[in-house]
This record gives C-alpha cells, sequence and structure tokens, in this order.
C-alpha cells in the first residue's frame, strides 16, 4: 500500500501545511509526474487546485523535473536540485530520483493555485516606477576631496 507525506504550500499566504495520506486517495497520485496539476479534491483541499512541485524518497534522494521515470539514477550536475556547487563550475555526479511518482516516494510537494490567483491580471498593468528625486546638496565640510590609497591585494594561493 502507498502512503506519502503531503506538503502543500500556499504561494498567497506563505505558509504550509503538512498531512498523510494512503490508501485509494495515495494510490492516485502514482504515475503521476513533476508539474502536473491536480484537482485539490483529490488531496482533501477545497482550495482549488495544486501544482506537484518536488518530492523525495524514504531515503531523502530528492525528484527531479529533467530525469524520465521514477528510478533513481546517478547523474551529473552542475546546479539545481540534489546539488549545491561550493566552487564556480562544479561538476559532481549524484543521485537523482526521477520525476515520476511511485511507491518508494516518501514526500510529495504541492503549490496551491486558487482560482483567484489565476484570473489575477498579467504583470503588464504595473505602474511605471518614477525617477528618484536628486539628494540634497551636502555642505562646504563635506565637500573635500580624500585622496585614496592605492593598494595591491596579494596573490591568491592555491591551485587555478
Amino acid at each position: 500500500m502507498a502512503k506519502f507525506k503531503l506538503i502543500v504550500s500556499d504561494p498567497t499566504t506563505g505558509k504550509c501545511s503538512v498531512s498523510e495520506i494512503e490508501g485509494a486517495r495515495a494510490q492516485a497520485l502514482i504515475g503521476r509526474s513533476l508539474g502536473e496539476v491536480i484537482d485539490g479534491s483529490a488531496l482533501g483541499i477545497t482550495q482549488g487546485k495544486a501544482i506537484i512541485s518536488g518530492g523525495c524518497d524514504k531515503n531523502g534522494i530528492p525528484m527531479r523535473a529533467d530525469v524520465h521515470g521514477g528510478a533513481k539514477k546517478y547523474i551529473v550536475l552542475t546546479s539545481g536540485t540534489g546539488f549545491r556547487p561550493r566552487k564556480k563550475g562544479e561538476r559532481r555526479r549524484k543521485l537523482i530520483r526521477g520525476r515520476v511518482i511511485s511507491d518508494e516516494t516518501y514526500q510529495i510537494n504541492f503549490t496551491l493555485h486558487t482560482e483567484e490567483a489565476m484570473k489575477k491580471p498579467p504583470a503588464e498593468t504595473k505602474p511605471e516606477p518614477q525617477a528618484p528625486a536628486a539628494p540634497p546638496e551636502p555642505p562646504e565640510k563635506e565637500k573635500r576631496i580624500k585622496k585614496e590609497k592605492e593598494t595591491k591585494k596579494p596573490a591568491k594561493k592555491g591551485k587555478r
């Protein structure tokens, strides 16, 4: 039997709610993939629709939208879900789970999309920002020009 932990976030309020689901309601989620829109009534939410935004398995291996299937795979990552580079240009082979929800999935993240959020006008209706006012002139004492010393930074030691 499938059992999932659901984390539903509401972007309008910025709050999250956690619940568990099992049985026939959990079986309805198996085979769905990241990015799909699901009716909220299937999750026990009456506020509209929800988008599957992420998840992980019981070992904490994250799901990634660009990996097909639901199995675990080693892929080379440079950034994004499942990898935080420590140096610029770093690449590493990491274990990632595919985008399809399976029995091994433990946690599923959802983002709410209510009817109000879908009906909002596009961002084109924003008023144009006004140019900021010029700062007031400083007193004569503060207008002095200070000579800045040129300092050279020591060369970095290490591999290049």
